[in-house]
């Protein structure tokens, strides 16, 4: 009995490192909406914004090598939304 709550809290715990990854954003620039306008007309960002790009700051790169976004991505405005929200410029 206790060997096999042993192995049932090992199993569980080994589930549990394999599914973690899954919890992590994953790269939808759909999710940058909210940003649209404040990159386009250089205006300030909403809470909204700011929220998506945190969740999308490990896609920037993606999303700035990627000819069909990176004219946003790549744009000063985008820079200042970025700064404005507290997001770190990507260095790809």
């Amino acid at each position: 009995m206790k060997t096999t709550a042993i192995m049932f809290v090992t199993l569980a715990t080994l589930l549990l490192i394999q599914t973690a990854p899954l919890t992590e954003a994953a790269c939808v620039v759909t999710e940058l909406t909210p940003c649209l306008t404040a990159i386009t007309t250089g205006g300030k960002p909403s809470a909204a914004c700011c929220s998506k790009l945190k969740e999308q700051q490990p896609c920037l790169c993606g999303y700035a090598k990627n000819p069909a976004f990176s004219q946003y991505v790549n744009s000063p405005n985008a820079r200042k939304v970025l700064s404005a929200c507290g997001v770190p410029i990507p260095k790809c």
